[in-house]
């Protein structure tokens, strides 16, 4: 490992390895550590989508720059992101009209699709009672459980770069940095450990009230039919901001609160995306604590999987793997951009977007 460097990344994760990026695009030597010994964490557990025309204000800026970069990316790194877009799914008229208004107020971004149009999009044929939809023209997917490994790859392999994988950060000393394999002499350290901020800054963590999201998730068997967009439903235009702004969606909400409590009370965003292998990634409910319980409710793991074969028109969705995702998340903002220490600075997504905007993040606030 090296013993000296412009910048010292901790976390290998999507944060980490966008501001290792963006330090190698300045011109700076970059070495990235990680406790673990490949990334296990928020960014290999989720769907792999950018919902990028799903932010709104602040967010909207990061994940537009976060998308140019992504597929800047993909051509020097063989990433694989592909710009599908998304497919927001309506089956009852109030979660129309949230799609309608933003298309009206967002018409370069989403454009509505007839009903046979989104059944078509769908691998059983869609529900009996798909209404339309609409297309999320800027939206991006990679696969998860390999892209963040191919950057890193990438970042190892450049002549000013370096990443080293278990390797655990114990603190900088205004001098050095001091990790499990030896300290480093680095002109910059930048903490991106996600959820585990409390681990190396209980402080920090407690005055941005920065917990823990867990999320269960699961992978069902390849339906036989390619499904090219990130497919969204009902939850999805709760969760995120640029539909849940819309005056529609409070209709919206009661609805769901009449109709399906059952999917609110889970906090569920009902969504999926396809895997290179056919396979679908199929989520998600959420759960927040400082220090969540690692075990898996199978009745919100049937709710998910049932509700996203409704979805689909399908009568079987084969589970084949299940899994607790877990991102770092705070009611006060949806990022944070702290300096600790001298020298030291904290950059973390506590919105559940990494995937969105961690490159736009890491263009706009690298520290100087």
């Amino acid at each position: 490992m090296n013993t000296a460097t412009d910048v010292l990344v901790v976390g290998a994760g999507i944060v980490g390895l966008a501001h290792a990026v963006e330090a190698l695009d300045r011109g700076l030597t970059v070495t990235v550590i990680d406790r673990d010994e490949r990334a296990v964490g928020a960014s290999i557990r989720n769907f792999g989508h950018a919902c990028v025309t799903g932010q709104s204000g602040d967010l909207a800026e990061l994940a537009l720059l976060a998308r140019e970069r992504w597929l800047d990316l993909d051509h020097r790194a063989g990433l694989g992101a592909k710009a599908t877009g998304g497919l927001a799914v309506a089956r009852h008229a109030t979660e129309l009209a949230v799609l309608e208004e933003l298309a009206s107020a967002r018409p370069d971004d989403v454009e509505l699709r007839t009903a046979a149009q989104v059944r078509d999009a769908l691998p059983g044929g869609g529900a009996d009672d798909v209404l339309g939809g609409a297309a999320l023209l800027a939206d991006l997917r990679v696969d998860p459980r390999i892209t963040v490994g191919r950057l890193a790859a990438w970042i190892d392999a450049h002549p000013r770069g370096e990443v080293r994988f278990g390797t655990p950060f114990h603190g900088d000393d205004g001098t050095r940095a001091h990790t499990g394999r030896g300290s480093i002499e680095a002109q910059r350290v930048i903490v991106c450990v996600g959820h585990d901020l409390d681990h190396l800054y209980p402080q920090l963590a407690d005055e941005h009230q920065v917990q823990r999201c867990a999320l269960q998730m699961a992978r069902a068997a390849d339906p036989g039919t390619v499904v090219t967009p990130a497919v969204l439903t009902a939850t999805s235009l709760l969760r995120y901001p640029a539909f849940a702004e819309t005056s529609a969606a409070a209709v919206l909400r009661e609805r769901m609160a009449a109709d399906r409590p059952d999917l609110l009370d889970i906090d569920a965003n009902v969504m999926f995306t396809q895997r290179p292998d056919g396979t679908l990634l199929i989520g998600d409910s959420h759960h927040t604590e400082r220090t969540v319980e690692p075990f898996l409710d199978e009745a919100v793991t049937e709710t998910l999987r049932a509700e996203a074969a409704r979805v689909m028109g399908l009568d079987r969705l084969r589970i084949i793997e299940r899994w607790q995702g877990v991102y770092a998340s705070s009611p006060l903002r949806p990022y944070l951009v702290a300096e600790p220490e001298p020298r030291v600075s904290v950059r973390i997504v506590t919105s559940g977007v990494g995937m969105t905007i961690a490159h736009g993040l890491a263009r706009r606030h690298f520290p100087s």
